[in-house]
């Protein structure tokens, strides 16, 4: 089968994953397996420049081209260290699927004049130095079709995951919460999925202001709270949680100066029962959105860091009474490898010609191959 890459680095800014992959389609549906994989941490000053990037500031062109180089020059080793771990040429891959990361996202909706979205990435930096074709840019052209550019991984969901005969929706757990509600019929039956609201990126936000760690670990410190459920109430008030889909989000909406406003009526919220009840937050959003659009799901598959998360493996369980809530792992690939294999699938769509969105999830005219080729010569 071709040798893909897969390079993703998401909302949650904690680093570049990467997997090296077989992929090919056969009659019996999309053949995938994971070859080798590498997570490259970014340092605190890049993670600093992509999180202040995320809002407006001074002399953002300048900074973000620096930023740009740095996570190519980033994406390239990581690429180098991938092939030497596997044992395998430049020559031997196919081709790298780059997400990029993203600093705004403006998607369709209302009071926005000008629809746009950003992922920092340069392909051409990313071909030159790696010596591999380099498809990039994927979300761009669903946006011009009328989508909302996200989220893209629902095609590979249903392609990966999709169990003909039973109704199974997977959750990727990143900064932000995404559903794929694969209804029963298969990968090419009902489809439907969005971004269901904050995933990681409150959780991490709270933790490292209050504790100096990134994230929680295994969500212990959530673990030891209790629920806030006036606070949680509140919000849950936001109108995002209320939109029918196609809608995506980002730290443009959920971000620290959302949560402050909201808990600035709840001044006597120990920190602790805070992290307890964003992390209910991310699990309620997550239950509410199941019963609303998908009341038939009998298995939930949970991928992303989140997966990793006891606490809210054990938060979804308990709100989802009758639904089997398991990790990828499970279903076959690593939840650490999905987002990233995605990716690699996409690349390989783009070459093969082949739609990479679902239209009825992203909202978009139709199905269009999405990215742009960077040819390594």
């Amino acid at each position: 089968m071709p040798l893909y890459i897969g390079l993703m680095s998401g909302t949650s800014l904690d680093g570049l994953d990467a997997v090296l992959a077989h992929i090919d389609d056969t009659p019996a549906g999309l053949a995938l397996a994971v070859r080798a994989h590498r997570h490259a941490a970014f340092d605190d000053g890049l993670r600093a420049e992509l999180l202040s990037l995320n809002s407006r500031g001074d002399d953002e062109l300048h900074r973000a081209a620096v930023a740009t180089r740095r996570l190519a020059d980033l994406a390239a080793v990581t690429v180098s260290k991938l092939l030497d771990d596997a044992g395998v040429s430049p020559g031997q891959v196919r081709a790298i699927g780059s997400h990029g990361q993203t600093v705004r996202h403006r998607p369709p909706a209302a009071g926005i004049d000008v629809p746009y979205t950003i992922q920092l990435d340069d392909g051409a930096w990313l071909a030159e130095h790696t010596g591999i074709d380099v498809v990039c840019d994927f979300r761009r052209r669903d946006l011009a079709a009328g989508g909302q550019g996200a989220p893209l991984v629902p095609a590979f969901h249903a392609a990966r995951f999709a169990s003909a005969g039973h109704g199974v929706a997977v959750l990727n757990v990143g900064g932000i919460a995404n559903l794929t509600l694969l209804r029963a019929g298969g990968a090419g039956g009902d489809v439907a999925g969005f971004d269901c609201g904050p995933g990681n990126v409150l959780l991490d936000l709270w933790c490292e202001r209050h504790t100096g760690q990134r994230y929680d670990d295994v969500g212990r410190w959530a673990d030891g709270g209790r629920v806030n459920e006036a606070l949680l109430a509140a919000l849950l008030a936001e109108p995002y949680f209320a939109l029918p889909p196609p809608k995506s989000t980002g730290r443009d909406l959920f971000h620290a100066a959302w949560l402050d406003t909201r808990l600035q009526a709840f001044g006597a919220v120990s920190p602790v029962d805070v992290q307890a009840t964003l992390l209910a937050l991310t699990a309620t959003a997550v239950g509410h959105a199941l019963r609303r659009h998908a009341p038939a799901t009998e298995r939930l598959i949970v991928c992303g860091g989140g997966a990793r998360n006891g606490a809210l493996m054990k938060a979804l369980g308990a709100r989802l009474p009758g639904i089997e809530v398991v990790t990828s792992a499970d279903a076959g690939l690593d939840p650490l490898h999905v987002e990233a294999a995605a990716f690699a699938w996409l690349a390989h769509a783009h070459l093969e010609r082949q739609p990479g969105n679902r239209a009825e999830v992203t909202g978009a005219r139709g199905p269009r191959v999405l990215g742009a080729l960077y040819p390594a010569r």
